[in-house]
Protein backbone atom coordinates (compact mmCIF):
# COMPACT_ATOMS: atom_id res chain seq x y z
CA UNK A 1 0.00 0.00 0.00
CA UNK A 2 1.03 3.31 -0.67
CA UNK A 3 2.62 6.28 1.60
CA UNK A 4 -0.27 8.49 2.72
CA UNK A 5 1.56 11.42 2.24
CA UNK A 6 2.68 9.76 -1.24
CA UNK A 7 1.75 12.18 -4.26
CA UNK A 8 1.52 12.11 -8.23
CA UNK A 9 2.87 14.43 -10.96
CA UNK A 10 0.38 15.54 -13.45
CA UNK A 11 0.49 16.95 -17.27
CA UNK A 12 -2.81 18.60 -18.40
CA UNK A 13 -2.04 19.62 -22.27
CA UNK A 14 -4.16 21.71 -24.40
CA UNK A 15 -3.45 23.37 -27.15
CA UNK A 16 -2.74 26.62 -26.08
CA UNK A 17 -0.65 25.52 -23.01
CA UNK A 18 0.28 22.84 -20.62
CA UNK A 19 0.46 22.62 -16.99
CA UNK A 20 1.93 20.18 -14.74
CA UNK A 21 1.17 19.70 -10.88
CA UNK A 22 1.97 17.86 -7.76
CA UNK A 23 -0.88 17.01 -6.42
CA UNK A 24 -1.85 14.88 -3.17
CA UNK A 25 -4.06 11.65 -2.52
CA UNK A 26 -6.24 14.27 -1.29
CA UNK A 27 -6.39 16.27 -4.42
CA UNK A 28 -4.34 19.35 -3.60
CA UNK A 29 -2.02 20.94 -5.82
CA UNK A 30 1.05 21.13 -4.15
CA UNK A 31 2.87 23.05 -7.04
CA UNK A 32 2.33 23.77 -10.04
CA UNK A 33 3.66 25.30 -13.06
CA UNK A 34 2.51 26.15 -16.80
CA UNK A 35 4.31 26.49 -20.02
CA UNK A 36 2.83 27.51 -23.98
CA UNK A 37 2.22 24.84 -25.64
CA UNK A 38 4.24 25.02 -29.14
CA UNK A 39 0.93 23.05 -30.96
CA UNK A 40 3.00 23.52 -34.52
CA UNK A 41 6.35 22.31 -33.62
CA UNK A 42 7.29 18.51 -33.84
CA UNK A 43 5.71 16.56 -31.24
CA UNK A 44 9.66 15.96 -29.79
CA UNK A 45 9.90 19.87 -29.11
CA UNK A 46 6.36 19.77 -27.22
CA UNK A 47 7.50 16.36 -25.15
CA UNK A 48 10.88 18.02 -24.41
CA UNK A 49 8.81 20.99 -22.54
CA UNK A 50 6.88 18.40 -21.03
CA UNK A 51 10.06 16.80 -19.62
CA UNK A 52 11.52 20.00 -18.58
CA UNK A 53 8.58 21.28 -16.56
CA UNK A 54 7.88 17.73 -14.44
CA UNK A 55 11.68 17.95 -13.45
CA UNK A 56 10.95 21.33 -12.46
CA UNK A 57 7.70 20.18 -10.33
CA UNK A 58 9.64 16.90 -8.64
CA UNK A 59 12.39 19.28 -7.82
CA UNK A 60 9.63 21.49 -5.79
CA UNK A 61 8.08 18.57 -3.88
CA UNK A 62 11.61 17.15 -3.48
CA UNK A 63 11.11 14.34 -0.75
CA UNK A 64 7.74 13.49 -1.89
CA UNK A 65 7.85 9.71 -2.66
CA UNK A 66 6.17 10.10 -6.27
CA UNK A 67 3.62 6.99 -7.00
CA UNK A 68 3.78 8.16 -10.98
CA UNK A 69 3.01 10.58 -13.83
CA UNK A 70 -0.70 10.73 -14.93
CA UNK A 71 -1.38 12.66 -18.31
CA UNK A 72 -4.47 14.29 -19.68
CA UNK A 73 -4.16 14.65 -23.48
CA UNK A 74 -6.47 15.79 -26.12
CA UNK A 75 -7.74 13.95 -28.95
CA UNK A 76 -8.81 10.26 -29.47
CA UNK A 77 -6.54 8.38 -27.21
CA UNK A 78 -5.53 4.50 -27.54
CA UNK A 79 -5.19 3.99 -24.07
CA UNK A 80 -3.95 0.49 -24.49
CA UNK A 81 -1.30 1.60 -26.97
CA UNK A 82 -0.51 4.41 -24.77
CA UNK A 83 -0.69 6.46 -27.71
CA UNK A 84 -2.34 9.84 -28.79
CA UNK A 85 -3.83 8.80 -32.51
CA UNK A 86 -4.51 12.87 -33.17
CA UNK A 87 -4.45 15.86 -30.77
CA UNK A 88 -6.97 18.83 -32.27
CA UNK A 89 -4.58 21.84 -32.50
CA UNK A 90 -1.72 19.78 -32.77
CA UNK A 91 -1.51 19.25 -36.34
CA UNK A 92 1.81 17.14 -36.59
CA UNK A 93 0.79 14.48 -33.72
CA UNK A 94 -0.28 11.08 -35.28
CA UNK A 95 0.05 7.95 -33.35
CA UNK A 96 2.56 9.43 -30.70
CA UNK A 97 3.53 6.79 -27.90
CA UNK A 98 3.58 9.69 -25.21
CA UNK A 99 2.92 7.92 -22.47
CA UNK A 100 5.77 5.70 -23.16
CA UNK A 101 8.01 8.76 -24.19
CA UNK A 102 7.26 10.54 -20.82
CA UNK A 103 8.09 7.28 -18.67
CA UNK A 104 11.48 6.74 -20.07
CA UNK A 105 12.57 10.20 -19.68
CA UNK A 106 11.22 10.43 -16.10
CA UNK A 107 11.14 7.09 -14.42
CA UNK A 108 8.05 7.25 -13.49
CA UNK A 109 4.81 5.20 -14.58
CA UNK A 110 3.29 6.78 -17.25
CA UNK A 111 -0.75 6.85 -17.46
CA UNK A 112 -2.70 8.50 -20.47
CA UNK A 113 -6.00 9.28 -21.09
CA UNK A 114 -8.32 11.82 -22.97
CA UNK A 115 -8.65 14.95 -21.58
CA UNK A 116 -12.46 15.74 -20.85
CA UNK A 117 -12.80 12.06 -19.47
CA UNK A 118 -10.03 12.87 -17.32
CA UNK A 119 -11.91 16.30 -15.84
CA UNK A 120 -15.37 14.37 -15.48
CA UNK A 121 -12.99 11.28 -13.12
CA UNK A 122 -11.53 14.60 -11.69
CA UNK A 123 -14.98 16.70 -10.57
CA UNK A 124 -15.94 12.58 -9.69
CA UNK A 125 -13.25 12.35 -6.94
CA UNK A 126 -12.78 15.66 -5.73
CA UNK A 127 -14.83 18.19 -6.85
CA UNK A 128 -19.15 18.51 -7.36
CA UNK A 129 -19.25 14.92 -7.71
CA UNK A 130 -17.92 13.56 -4.58
CA UNK A 131 -19.63 10.80 -2.87
CA UNK A 132 -21.80 9.95 -5.77
CA UNK A 133 -21.50 6.82 -7.76
CA UNK A 134 -22.95 7.52 -10.78
CA UNK A 135 -21.98 11.16 -12.54
CA UNK A 136 -22.06 13.06 -15.94
CA UNK A 137 -19.56 15.60 -16.53
CA UNK A 138 -19.08 18.10 -19.70
CA UNK A 139 -17.12 20.34 -21.02
CA UNK A 140 -18.29 22.70 -22.60
CA UNK A 141 -15.86 24.70 -24.26
CA UNK A 142 -14.43 25.40 -27.47
CA UNK A 143 -16.13 21.89 -28.82
CA UNK A 144 -18.38 19.50 -25.90
CA UNK A 145 -16.30 16.65 -24.54
CA UNK A 146 -17.85 14.27 -21.23
CA UNK A 147 -16.76 11.88 -18.91
CA UNK A 148 -19.40 9.34 -17.68
CA UNK A 149 -18.94 7.84 -14.28
CA UNK A 150 -20.68 4.64 -13.91
CA UNK A 151 -20.47 2.68 -10.94
CA UNK A 152 -17.19 4.83 -9.53
CA UNK A 153 -15.44 3.80 -12.29
CA UNK A 154 -14.96 5.76 -15.78
CA UNK A 155 -16.98 4.60 -18.68
CA UNK A 156 -14.58 3.90 -21.83
CA UNK A 157 -16.67 2.03 -24.47
CA UNK A 158 -15.32 -0.67 -26.63
CA UNK A 159 -13.00 1.86 -28.37
CA UNK A 160 -12.21 4.69 -25.54
CA UNK A 161 -14.08 6.51 -27.30
CA UNK A 162 -17.30 6.95 -24.43
CA UNK A 163 -18.71 10.34 -23.17
CA UNK A 164 -18.14 11.91 -26.59
CA UNK A 165 -21.59 14.17 -25.87
CA UNK A 166 -21.06 16.72 -28.28
CA UNK A 167 -21.82 14.42 -30.91
CA UNK A 168 -25.37 13.46 -30.13
CA UNK A 169 -27.57 15.07 -32.52
CA UNK A 170 -30.15 16.35 -31.24
CA UNK A 171 -31.43 18.43 -34.92
CA UNK A 172 -31.93 16.09 -38.22
CA UNK A 173 -31.67 19.69 -39.89
CA UNK A 174 -29.62 22.09 -37.76
CA UNK A 175 -26.20 23.53 -37.85
CA UNK A 176 -23.15 21.94 -39.73
CA UNK A 177 -20.93 20.15 -36.73
CA UNK A 178 -17.20 19.87 -37.45
CA UNK A 179 -17.35 16.06 -37.35
CA UNK A 180 -19.32 16.09 -40.66
CA UNK A 181 -23.18 15.40 -38.94
CA UNK A 182 -26.05 18.23 -39.03
CA UNK A 183 -27.32 19.25 -35.78
CA UNK A 184 -25.20 18.30 -33.02
CA UNK A 185 -24.66 19.46 -29.27
CA UNK A 186 -21.32 20.89 -30.32
CA UNK A 187 -23.03 22.99 -33.48
CA UNK A 188 -25.37 24.66 -31.09
CA UNK A 189 -23.42 24.88 -27.62
CA UNK A 190 -19.85 24.92 -28.14
CA UNK A 191 -17.64 27.89 -28.44
CA UNK A 192 -16.76 26.95 -32.08
CA UNK A 193 -20.41 26.52 -32.57
CA UNK A 194 -21.64 29.96 -31.50
CA UNK A 195 -19.19 31.66 -33.60
CA UNK A 196 -19.66 29.96 -36.47
CA UNK A 197 -24.00 30.41 -36.37
CA UNK A 198 -23.00 34.36 -35.40
CA UNK A 199 -20.49 34.14 -38.22
CA UNK A 200 -23.20 32.89 -40.58
CA UNK A 201 -26.29 35.26 -39.23
CA UNK A 202 -23.71 38.08 -39.71
CA UNK A 203 -23.12 37.48 -43.70
CA UNK A 204 -26.83 37.49 -44.27
CA UNK A 205 -27.00 40.44 -43.30
CA UNK A 206 -28.34 40.09 -39.40
CA UNK A 207 -28.14 43.15 -37.15
CA UNK A 208 -26.19 43.20 -34.21
CA UNK A 209 -23.08 44.83 -33.09
CA UNK A 210 -21.03 41.82 -33.60
CA UNK A 211 -21.06 42.63 -37.16
CA UNK A 212 -18.57 45.42 -36.14
CA UNK A 213 -15.85 43.71 -34.93
CA UNK A 214 -12.72 43.80 -36.63
CA UNK A 215 -11.82 40.22 -37.22
CA UNK A 216 -13.30 36.54 -36.34
CA UNK A 217 -16.06 36.88 -34.13
CA UNK A 218 -15.25 34.12 -30.98
CA UNK A 219 -17.93 32.77 -27.92
CA UNK A 220 -16.17 35.36 -25.93
CA UNK A 221 -17.57 38.78 -28.53
CA UNK A 222 -20.67 36.58 -27.83
CA UNK A 223 -20.96 36.80 -24.29
CA UNK A 224 -19.78 40.44 -23.88
CA UNK A 225 -22.52 41.33 -26.67
CA UNK A 226 -25.18 39.08 -24.75
CA UNK A 227 -24.17 41.04 -21.26
CA UNK A 228 -24.55 44.42 -23.13
CA UNK A 229 -27.59 43.89 -24.44
CA UNK A 230 -27.85 42.94 -27.88
CA UNK A 231 -30.92 40.96 -29.21
CA UNK A 232 -28.85 38.77 -31.28
CA UNK A 233 -26.59 37.84 -29.27
CA UNK A 234 -28.59 37.15 -26.53
CA UNK A 235 -31.39 34.91 -28.61
CA UNK A 236 -27.86 33.36 -29.71
CA UNK A 237 -27.09 32.01 -26.11
CA UNK A 238 -30.17 31.24 -24.68
CA UNK A 239 -30.28 29.20 -27.54
CA UNK A 240 -27.27 27.07 -27.11
CA UNK A 241 -28.28 26.99 -23.15
CA UNK A 242 -31.57 25.42 -24.59
CA UNK A 243 -29.61 23.02 -26.45
CA UNK A 244 -27.32 22.08 -23.56
CA UNK A 245 -30.55 21.57 -21.56
CA UNK A 246 -31.77 19.00 -24.19
CA UNK A 247 -28.58 16.92 -24.40
CA UNK A 248 -28.69 17.40 -20.52
CA UNK A 249 -32.06 15.71 -20.42
CA UNK A 250 -30.82 13.05 -22.79
CA UNK A 251 -27.97 12.06 -20.79
CA UNK A 252 -30.20 11.99 -17.46
CA UNK A 253 -32.30 9.12 -19.86
CA UNK A 254 -29.44 7.35 -20.90
CA UNK A 255 -27.05 7.39 -17.98
CA UNK A 256 -29.89 7.84 -14.92
CA UNK A 257 -26.78 9.65 -12.62
CA UNK A 258 -27.45 11.26 -9.11
CA UNK A 259 -25.53 14.43 -10.41
CA UNK A 260 -24.47 16.15 -13.92
CA UNK A 261 -21.71 18.54 -13.53
CA UNK A 262 -21.12 21.36 -16.31
CA UNK A 263 -17.59 22.87 -17.09
CA UNK A 264 -15.43 24.62 -19.02
CA UNK A 265 -15.19 28.10 -20.75
CA UNK A 266 -18.52 28.52 -22.07
CA UNK A 267 -20.54 27.69 -19.55
CA UNK A 268 -19.45 30.36 -17.73
CA UNK A 269 -21.72 32.72 -19.98
CA UNK A 270 -23.88 33.01 -16.79
CA UNK A 271 -27.81 32.77 -15.87
CA UNK A 272 -28.10 33.74 -19.59
CA UNK A 273 -26.73 30.08 -20.55
CA UNK A 274 -27.57 28.35 -17.28
CA UNK A 275 -31.80 29.41 -17.22
CA UNK A 276 -32.94 28.16 -20.25
CA UNK A 277 -30.47 24.90 -19.70
CA UNK A 278 -32.47 24.72 -16.39
CA UNK A 279 -36.07 25.18 -17.42
CA UNK A 280 -35.73 22.53 -20.70
CA UNK A 281 -33.74 19.85 -17.91
CA UNK A 282 -36.91 20.49 -15.38
CA UNK A 283 -39.71 20.49 -17.93
CA UNK A 284 -39.39 17.03 -18.31
CA UNK A 285 -42.41 14.83 -18.92
CA UNK A 286 -41.04 12.04 -17.72
CA UNK A 287 -42.44 11.16 -14.15
CA UNK A 288 -39.34 8.52 -13.72
CA UNK A 289 -36.88 11.09 -14.33
CA UNK A 290 -38.10 14.44 -13.26
CA UNK A 291 -35.93 16.13 -10.37
CA UNK A 292 -33.68 12.81 -10.84
CA UNK A 293 -30.32 14.55 -11.18
CA UNK A 294 -29.06 17.59 -9.90
CA UNK A 295 -27.35 19.74 -12.77
CA UNK A 296 -24.50 21.38 -11.23
CA UNK A 297 -21.22 23.79 -12.36
CA UNK A 298 -18.04 22.02 -11.97
CA UNK A 299 -16.08 22.81 -8.65
CA UNK A 300 -12.34 22.45 -9.67
CA UNK A 301 -12.73 25.11 -12.77
CA UNK A 302 -9.38 24.80 -14.44
CA UNK A 303 -8.04 22.14 -11.85
CA UNK A 304 -10.18 19.18 -12.85
CA UNK A 305 -7.53 17.73 -15.38
CA UNK A 306 -5.06 17.96 -13.37
CA UNK A 307 -6.97 16.37 -10.86
CA UNK A 308 -8.14 13.77 -12.67
CA UNK A 309 -4.76 12.61 -13.95
CA UNK A 310 -3.74 12.29 -10.43
CA UNK A 311 -6.91 10.21 -9.66
CA UNK A 312 -5.59 7.84 -13.03
CA UNK A 313 -2.45 7.49 -11.00
CA UNK A 314 -3.71 6.46 -7.48
CA UNK A 315 -6.20 4.60 -8.38
CA UNK A 316 -6.04 2.95 -12.26
CA UNK A 317 -8.46 0.54 -12.13
CA UNK A 318 -11.19 3.49 -12.19
CA UNK A 319 -9.59 4.95 -15.22
CA UNK A 320 -9.88 1.39 -16.95
CA UNK A 321 -6.29 0.84 -16.70
CA UNK A 322 -3.87 -2.02 -14.93
CA UNK A 323 -1.45 -0.22 -12.40
CA UNK A 324 2.18 -0.32 -14.06
CA UNK A 325 5.13 -0.88 -12.25
CA UNK A 326 7.71 1.54 -11.11
CA UNK A 327 9.74 2.73 -14.57
CA UNK A 328 12.92 3.06 -12.57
Amino acid sequence: MAAADAIAITIDLGGTQFRVAAVSQQGEMLARIAGRSQADAEPSVVIRDLIAAVTRVRHEVAGRAVLGLGIAAPGPIDESARVVLIAPNFPRWRDIPLADELERATGLPAYLGNDANLAGLGEHRYGAGRGVRNMVYLTVSTGIGGGIIVENKLLLGERGAAGEAGHMQISFNGPPCSCGNRGCLEAYASGHGLANQAREAIAGGTSTSLAEIDGPVTAIHIARAAEAGDPFARDLVTGAGRALGVGVRNLIHIFDPAIVVIGGGVSQMGPLLWNPMREVVQAEPYAAFQGSARVEAAALKDDCGLAGAAVMVFEPEAAGMKPRVHAA
